[in-house]
């Protein structure tokens, strides 16, 4: 088994990712994939994956990738995109850390728990647009997933409410999945005008919020100062990465609520907290399917499969959840109710995720104020089921069609 002869295609339009993932797994730990044209190992179990998170001879810096295959790697795809960010996402050592520094400042619990009031202020105003519109049913997803996380990074980044609409646009644009190549490439660089006007309008007037924080960074002397570039790409990167994941998470999560109405019972009862659905939505329906990607340093063994210099590898997140090596006779039931061993959906090691706090937190909040505010809610006809969303990375549904009923006086 090597590298160049995948058995497995990672298909962004497969219709089941979690019926792919069975496959994966009982393949092996560690099993040659195709995905977008980029040849790769793909960690597709719980163990396995953990190892590639915190592999000492595994980098995300691009530079150690074999330079044959990043030739070979077909552009404007989403796992080129990222594999090609020249953000912290795929910074290492000393400049992974001076990059993320000004940042993990903004997203400690402390900072995270202050938002709270505003992100239930933004939750119930999407709570009475929803109980506003006409009866029948309703986007979830577009209406109430989707908006939230929006207004809240939007929030926490500084970015003026005059411009959030605008932003807003460019970024569906820039992040969507299935547009031509064009469309993608004439949206970033419309959002990256947009974005250097915003942070020069912070560095004029300077206030309570990340984009001011990240310019302080770049005005300050020494080894830790960012580059204007470096903001700029800093911006971006949590301006979509701070609100895509939770968008899935939200719609997730709602609908396995929807569609377990005795454990739906028991959150509302009191006998179980919205954070445990939360918790094991993450788990059971990982927001992100696949992630590229990590590069072998050296020669190296994972799972004794050998990993040559230069190979990528990718990790499969969703698959890792449902692993019933770590999650025993449970791995594919949602439970809320039984003890859950920890997941990887929040990354692990350095690159963990800054904004867990804020989505759980998200998440929580969103929840619980949607199933108060109308409790006879339900899924509406789904005679075709959920359209996916078409993507390699992320894992959820592109609608979520729900009837409201009344809401709660």
């Amino acid at each position: 088994m090597d590298i160049e002869h995948a058995e497995f295609v990672l298909d962004p339009a497969t219709p089941d990712v979690h019926a792919d993932n069975v496959r994966l797994r009982e393949a092996g730990p560690l099993i040659p994939v195709e995905v977008e044209g980029v040849r790769a190992w793909a960690a597709t179990r719980y163990a396995t994956l953990a190892v590639v998170l915190t592999h000492p001879d595994l980098s995300r810096d691009i530079r150690y990738w074999d330079p044959a295959a990043k030739a070979a790697a077909p552009l404007d795809t989403a796992v080129s995109r990222l594999a090609f960010d020249t953000s912290m996402l795929n910074a290492e050592g000393e400049d992974h850390h001076r990059l993320r520094s000004p940042v993990s400042r903004s997203f400690t619990a402390r900072r995270v728990q202050e938002l709270r009031p505003r992100i239930a202020e933004f939750v119930a105003h999407h709570i009475d647009r929803l109980a506003a519109m006409p009866p029948g049913p309703v986007d979830l997803r577009l209406e109430f997933a989707y908006p939230i996380p929006r207004d809240v990074i939007s929030e926490l980044m500084g970015v003026p409410p005059s411009l959030r609409d605008e932003l807003h646009e460019l970024t569906d644009v820039a992040a969507r999945v299935g547009d031509t190549p064009d469309d993608v490439t004439d949206a970033r660089k419309q959002l990256y005008r947009l974005l250097d006007e915003i942070i020069e309008m912070r560095r004029e007037t300077p206030g309570e919020d990340l984009i001011t924080d990240l310019i302080a960074a770049s005005e300050q002397e020494g080894d830790a100062r960012l580059t204007r570039s470096e903001v700029l790409d800093t911006v971006e990167l949590l301006f979509i990465a701070g609100h895509v994941t939770t968008v899935n998470l939200i719609t997730n999560a709602s609908r396995v609520m929807l569609t377990h109405p005795e454990q739906l019972a028991a959150v509302r009862s009191g006998a179980w907290p919205w954070s445990a659905v939360v918790e094991e939505t993450m788990r059971w329906d990982s927001p992100i399917a696949h992630f590229p990607m990590r590069y072998a340093v050296r020669d190296l063994e994972i799972e004794g499969v050998p990993v040559r210099k230069g190979e990528a590898v990718i990790g499969c997140f969703a698959s890792a959840g449902r692993d019933p090596d770590r999650y025993g006779e449970r791995a594919d039931r949602f439970d809320v109710t039984a003890p859950t061993p920890s997941h990887l959906s929040f990354g692990h090691g350095s690159h963990f995720c800054l904004g867990a706090p804020l989505a759980r937190l998200e998440g929580e909040v969103a929840l619980a104020a949607l199933f108060a505010a109308f409790p006879d809610i339900r899924l509406a006809n789904q005679e075709n089921g959920w359209r996916p969303l078409g993507t390699v990375l992320g894992n959820s549904t592109r609608h979520l069609p729900v009837v409201l009923g009344r809401r709660a006086e």
